[in-house]
């Protein structure tokens, strides 16, 4: 069984997080030496940790791949782009899969299927781009400590190499330098580093992305109206201090249309749901109550910015009996 250091002083100071940088760069380059690492690099704070630590210890011999699903949330990928490639010089590898995956897509209203065609057309683009690739012996991951104990728990499978195709799994060596981090850790380790705030502090995202918040098949203009109407409450919770101190805040918008009345005219379109939610272990969640005022700016603006949007809800149901997530 895997253990986490008995004598690890627990990162909570900008100093503690620096030795532990400086202890991971020594170490990585123990191990990797000269040689190349491939990272699949979405964004997240775990992958984004890792790659700014690799970057630091071996530089251009970090090879990192960003796949672009489509079910980002607006302006990640610029902004893995700008993170990486413009301000670290990563060796960065940008894949526009949008088409592949939402052409898979297509059709599909089942929430287990549209995850596992995510997950496998994830891992087939991936497999792809390394096949591509000649001197890589490495591969990086974030994964971080509860990853460990989940897994031997038998609560969820371990995010590593076995998901990969054989030929492409049997080539690699594992690098994982948050391994023995919890999250919180994993982010003061992040801002040491120098990642901005709003990467270190993202709040949680589901792997399947927007995906899972566009109930039902997923057509391109419905889950651009969840892009954009997120990308709103976004921007008005920064604005109003709400962003750092709610845990999750997101929009769903299902696949149900209602009539309303824009510019005199009727519409016949979608509602928008938006879920603000607070929780310590994601087992029991409660629901923040917003402002009135907040909820009639949030309505005004995505009613009038949101193409194919005319209702906005707001959804306060706990959990139990509710789960984070529509899907």
């Amino acid at each position: 069984m895997d253990r986490r250091p008995e004598d690890m002083e627990r990162i909570n100071t900008p100093e503690l997080a620096q030795k532990f940088i400086d202890e991971q760069i020594r170490a990585i380059r123990e191990q990797v030496g000269d040689k190349k690492v491939l990272l699949a690099l979405s964004g997240g704070v775990d992958s984004s940790v890792v790659a700014a630590l690799l970057i630091k210890a071996i530089g251009q011999n970090l090879v990192c791949v960003h796949v672009n699903h489509g079910l980002l949330r607006k302006g990640e990928p610029e902004q893995v782009i700008q993170v990486f490639r413009d301000e670290m010089n990563a060796n960065l590898i940008y894949v526009d899969a949008v088409d592949r995956f939402l052409d898979k897509l297509e059709g599909v209203s089942d929430p287990e299927q549209k995850r596992h065609i995510i997950g496998a057309e994830f891992i087939d683009v991936f497999a792809d781009e390394a096949r591509k690739l000649e001197g890589v012996e490495f591969l990086a991951q974030g994964t971080i400590w509860p990853d460990i104990l989940e897994s031997e728990a038998g609560i969820k499978a371990h995010h590593n190499a076995g998901g990969l195709p054989e030929d492409i799994a049997s080539r690699f060596e594992l690098v994982e330098p948050v391994r023995i981090l919890f999250k919180d850790e994993v982010r003061m380790v992040g801002k040491e580093l120098g990642l901005p705030d709003n990467m270190v502090y993202r709040q949680p995202f589901p792997g399947p992305g927007l995906g899972v918040r566009c109930p039902g098949a997923i057509t391109r203009d419905r889950l651009e109206a969840v892009r954009e109407s997120d990308a709103i409450l976004r921007e008005e919770f920064a604005k109003n201090g709400l962003e750092g101190k709610v845990w999750q805040y997101f929009t769903v918008v299902p696949d149900f249309k209602s009539t309303g009345i824009t510019d005199g005219k009727r519409t016949f379109n979608w509602p928008c749901i938006i879920r603000a939610i607070n929780t310590t272990d994601v087992m029991e969640v409660t629901v923040e109550h917003l402002p009135d005022e907040l909820i009639d700016h949030l309505v005004k603006r995505i009613t009038t910015e949101v193409p194919g949007i005319n209702r906005v809800l707001i959804d306060y149901t706990p959990k139990p009996p509710a789960t984070v997530e529509y899907e």
